[in-house]
């Protein structure tokens, strides 16, 4: 485990999410903490963005929380990208009815909000990044990577 604390603009961001994106593969989960309008969802966006830009792909029109559908979904060559937002689920008992296990292996994962589900990590490798606003134009994030 290795922690670190950054303090980042906008671009700072998009150059550590396509850091990220170089080192990230299938099988691996980002879990976002942060209060509302820390900056997850954009977070996630940039990464998302990253891992198309990586592979060659025209990065997707709109990439939006998914608080109200739980999960979006979005296809890259042999895998897909699963974005959760868990903010609406209370008990880890509820993981089970959203599939949430199916995929983990076989998809990149990020989850926001993902404390429902944090002791059910541990057999996997995911990184964790705390999101906190420090002004409005830019967050300290404070990022562990969990390896197995």
């Amino acid at each position: 485990m290795r922690e670190e604390i950054l303090t980042l603009d906008l671009i700072g961001l998009e150059h550590f999410c396509e850091d990220i994106s170089l080192k990230i593969k299938v099988g691996d989960i980002i879990c976002l903490f942060g209060e509302l309008g820390s900056g997850k969802t954009t977070f996630a966006r940039n990464l998302i963005n990253s891992v198309y830009k990586r592979n060659k792909l025209k990065k997707p029109t709109s990439i939006k929380s998914p608080s109200y559908p739980i999960l979006l979904t979005y296809e890259v060559n042999n895998f897909e990208i699963y974005h959760y937002d868990l903010y609406r689920i209370s008990k880890s008992s509820e993981l089970a009815e959203i599939n949430i296990f199916e995929e983990l292996h076989n998809s990149i994962t990020i989850i926001e909000w993902p404390d429902v589900i944090l002791d059910s990590l541990k057999d996997y490798n995911f990184y964790s990044l705390n999101l906190t606003v420090t002004n409005e134009n830019s967050r300290n994030i404070k990022h562990n990577f969990f390896f197995n």
